[in-house]
């Protein structure tokens, strides 16, 4: 990975007065960077606003928090792939815990909804994770892959496609417990070996980033943890002002390459 990744999912907040608020106030606050991307997952009908406040920023992305897995029809309250890109999303979120575990979402929906995705031109970040209880049994690494395996299953070129994953243990979503950095880069190795089974040498190319109760006093060391890419963050990016100190967060390297030129 080139340099990390920043996602900030609003959730079931902030609507466009609101969005078009926040963002007018970290576009103010936040020049273009070249050293990290930002993406912003606002609620479906703030999309459209986020991407118009952006104004072509190539260091920030737009994305949608869920997409159907048709592409059209009788679904109402859903929006497709082709209307989320249509409003300026160019991610989306799949599988979300709270799409799993309190809408009842499946490994089969979230395959369908990648391959939705694809369709529509959208990059997906295919998030995957294991409750409190499936962790205390030792079933990470189990949950995590069949997750990992099942969402992407019906892509139909994953040789050529760009997608993202999020590692996000339920049990840290949204509780102020947090896994530690290493718990984070051994999950994180594993969905990496597994990517490499998938795709090969292009598993290096595909980002793999930390959400569970993220924020600025953790980002730190979890982004310098090996195979951490980015963080996913919920609650902590609601407030401008505390996400900007995330996005701000320093890097290892760039903090070596400091040292080096002060010659300590």
């Amino acid at each position: 990975m080139n340099h990390p990744i920043f996602a900030a999912n609003w959730k079931m907040n902030h609507g466009p007065s609101e969005a078009r608020a926040f963002m007018k106030t970290f576009l103010t606050q936040y020049p273009r960077h070249y050293d990290r991307t930002i993406i912003f997952f606002p609620p479906a009908a703030c999309i459209e606003t986020v991407d118009r406040e952006v104004d072509g920023r190539s260091d920030i992305l737009v994305g949608a928090q869920n997409i159907h897995w048709e592409d059209q029809g009788a679904f109402t309250g859903e929006i497709s792939g082709q209307i989320a890109r249509d409003a300026g999303a160019t991610v989306v979120l799949v599988g979300h815990s709270e799409r799993r575990h309190v809408f009842g979402e499946t490994d089969e929906e979230t395959a369908r909804k990648c391959a939705a995705a694809e369709r529509a031109g959208l990059r997906p970040m295919l998030c995957v994770g294991e409750k409190l209880e499936e962790r205390e049994a030792g079933k990470t690494e189990e949950v995590v892959l069949r997750q990992l395996r099942a969402g992407f299953s019906r892509l139909a070129q994953m040789d050529a496609f760009n997608p993202l994953v999020a590692y996000e243990p339920v049990w840290a979503i949204g509780t102020g417990r947090t896994a530690t950095a290493d718990d984070a880069s051994a999950t994180h190795g594993v969905i990496r070996e597994e990517l490499k089974a998938i795709v090969g040498d292009r598993a290096r190319a595909i980002p793999v980033l930390y959400g569970g109760s993220v924020n600025a006093g953790n980002a730190p060391a979890l982004l310098s943890a090996p195979d951490v890419d980015g963080v996913l963050v919920g609650g902590a990016s609601l407030d401008a002002g505390s996400w900007i100190s995330i996005v701000r967060t320093r890097l290892t390297a760039e903090i070596a390459a400091e040292e080096l030129a002060s010659g300590e």
